[in-house]
């Protein structure tokens, strides 16, 4: 694993260098002086059991990897208008797999239908800067309210395009952007972009152009926050977003509100053919000192499911990376509960449980779909001593449905980062 570790930095270096060949008449400016880089290496466990097969044809799905992701991000060349860089490097291991049990989402299936033995993906994206607002061009990890940044597995998605982000009114941030193409979590090549419709991927089309603007208009001593965005996967689908964040403290306690709608419908030449789902979400909370109570309620309205870029999460209060809790004419309620046992004097220590239950989905099949998930999060982040900047994570699911698979699932993540400049 050194030997890889190494290579990738070797491989990172290289790519940084010949991005920027004048790196020595930079190196008295802020490109250099202002630059960082930290390696992330991720061990990764995931196993998902399919207790009623109503689609996968494989009953299990589980495999073991180990992840390395180095990230640099340079500062900027003096001047009114200043010049950058941005790199990634990412490569994946396989420890543990098997034919039968691939599928996970942390190693790419070859076509004799067993998992790689490694991947590996180098991106660049030159950066630059004019006053507060910034425009990148190249490997970008965007995370909006249209496309989350999905990092649920061994190495994150990137996509490959054009982005834009200005601050120049106080408190509010403006964004834009065009993208081309994607990497997927476990893939280590560009492909065109495809859909989901809830838990469906759409297969039969894809597109190499999503577009979208939006604002972020944050007040209030930055406790409240509204958002308005559009996006479109051309070809695809259409997609508006307006959201709401506010947090209010009142004593001893904090309360939160964050809730959204989304409208979207086809697009274009309509490859995925007709779309109509609009989504409703609420997501309050209270916390008090260790304590964070949750509760959640999100509809789903229309004809279709809810559409996402796969094979993305999105913001919505109910989706967990399990069940998305997004099927077409769903109603879904969640109670979670989360403690941070620094209140009781162990840092870095939490613990997060929640159940979230569905119905009144359109199954197209005579029958109202139900389901229903049960989570369990644990993680520790050591905060001293020789394992200090480790983190362990634990995660164990439980979720069934009458309208598609059942599902046992179980992670555990260990996580440990370097600074290196």
């Amino acid at each position: 694993m050194k030997n890889n570790a190494s290579k990738l930095c070797a491989v990172l270096s290289a790519g940084v260098s010949a991005g920027f060949p004048a790196l020595s008449q930079a190196a008295e400016s802020g490109f250099i002086a202002d630059s960082t880089a930290t390696l992330q290496a991720r061990n990764y466990y995931f196993s998902r059991d399919y207790s009623d097969i109503r689609g996968p044809e494989q009953s299990k799905a589980e495999e073991w990897a180990q992840g390395f992701i180095l990230n640099f991000k340079s500062g900027y060349t003096p001047g009114s208008v200043g010049f950058g860089l941005d790199a990634i490097g990412q490569l994946g291991i396989k420890l543990d797999s098997g034919r039968g049990r691939v599928n996970t989402g942390l190693l790419p299936v070859q076509q004799d239908g067993e998992a790689a033995d490694e991947y590996s993906r180098l991106g660049v994206a030159l950066k630059t800067r004019l006053s507060k607002t910034e425009l990148k061009v190249g490997e970008l990890q965007p995370n909006l309210p249209v496309l989350v940044f999905s990092d649920i597995r061994l190495l994150p998605p990137t996509y490959q395009g054009a982005s834009v982000v200005s601050n120049e009114i106080a408190g509010l941030t403006l964004q834009g952007g065009h993208l081309t193409s994607t990497s997927l979590r476990n893939e280590a090549g560009d492909d065109k972009m495809q859909a989901m419709l809830g838990h469906k991927p759409q297969r039969q089309a894809s597109s190499d152009a999503f577009n979208y603007a939006g604002a972020d208009y944050a007040f209030n001593a930055n406790r409240t926050t509204l958002s308005a965005w559009y996006a479109q996967l051309e070809d695809l689908y259409d997609q508006r977003f307006f959201g709401l964040k506010h947090s209010e403290p009142m004593g001893d306690w904090v309360f939160g509100a964050n809730v959204g709608y989304y409208d979207a419908s086809e697009d274009g030449k309509h490859l995925i053919g007709a779309i109509d789902n609009q989504a409703f979400f609420s997501l309050l909370s209270a916390k008090r000192g260790g304590h964070t109570f949750f509760i959640g309620y999100q509809a789903m309205y229309g004809d279709s499911a809810f559409p996402r870029v796969f094979a993305n999460v999105s913001p919505l209060g109910n989706e967990v990376p399990t069940y998305e809790f997004a099927s077409a004419d769903e109603r879904s309620w969640q109670a979670r509960y989360d403690y941070d046992f620094a209140a009781l004097g162990v840092p870095g220590l939490v613990a997060s449980t929640r159940y979230i239950t569905g119905d009144n989905v359109d199954t197209g099949l005579g029958y109202e779909g139900k389901d229903w998930e049960r989570d369990l999060d644990i993680s520790y982040a050591f905060q001293s001593g020789t394992l200090k900047g480790l983190g362990v994570r634990v995660r164990n699911v439980t979720a069934r449905s009458n309208y598609r698979t059942d599902i046992d699932e179980n992670r555990l993540i260990l996580s440990y980062t370097w600074t290196l400049f």
